[in-house]
């Protein structure tokens, strides 16, 4: 039987046409392509404020990812917003911070890609750089503009890790943040890194097994074996 694979849902409004504000449920179909080629049956879960809802939904799944997205709202780590801060939204935050506790205290493996690795770092105790620029050392371009499937800068992976066994010591990723993590949450492991020392993948030490990563595997899982490798393991992880 296909393990169950729920992938946390975003919300987008549209702009024009007979309905604008209209909110739309969604998630980019190549999340959905990448659980169903790592052998997965994949549920969209949509934005919803309400931990009941939430628990009994992740009752019915046996692993989660966390979906990019959104920026993470800064007053939730103490800060106000910064000038170069993009769109941020509320329903949004309620509910990645409802999945992240309910599923954690059902033990089911989490992924979380791009602004998931940002939104566990900071349900964790952690904080973000709200854009890459205010890292010391930054000079890696990290939102390309190029095909959303190629790799365009590298990454050095720490010994001992989650992504080393799958990727080694370096790999090339592509990339489309400008929020990054700045203070590590405590319960976890900085193990990827890009050279100006962004950080690119942690995991859990403590508590429920979480792997996520600051690039898009989800985008890259049709070129890329070893990037398909990532939602497999979930998969084996499952349940």
């Amino acid at each position: 039987m296909r393990k169950i694979i729920g992938i946390g849902g975003n919300l987008m409004f549209d702009t024009g046409g007979m309905f604008p504000g209209y909110a739309r449920s969604y998630v980019n179909d190549d999340y959905v392509q990448a659980v169903k080629s790592a052998g997965a049956a994949p549920i969209i879960l949509p934005v919803i404020e309400d931990r009941e809802i939430v628990r009994r939904q992740l009752q019915n799944l046996d692993a989660v990812i966390l979906s990019g997205g959104y920026d993470v709202d800064p007053q939730l780590f103490g800060e106000q917003p910064h000038k170069l801060l993009g769109d941020t939204l509320r329903e949004r935050d309620v509910f990645d911070t409802l999945l992240i506790q309910e599923a954690r205290q059902l033990g089911l493996p989490i992924l979380g890609i791009c602004r998931g690795l940002q939104i566990l770092n900071v349900i964790g105790g952690g904080t973000l750089y709200q854009d890459c620029s205010e890292a010391q050392n930054s000079f890696v371009r990290h939102w390309q503009n190029h095909r959303p499937d190629q790799a365009t800068h590298s990454i050095s992976i720490e010994d001992d890790s989650i992504l080393h066994d799958i990727f080694g010591s370096r790999t090339q990723v592509n990339s489309f943040h400008h929020m990054a993590i700045h203070k590590l949450a405590p319960g976890y492991r900085a193990t990827a890194f890009a050279e100006d020392e962004i950080i690119e993948g942690i995991e859990s030490i403590s508590g429920s097994w979480v792997l996520a990563v600051q690039w898009h595997p989800e985008m890259m899982h049709r070129v890329s074996d070893r990037t398909l490798e990532l939602f497999r393991l979930l998969v084996k992880k499952a349940g």
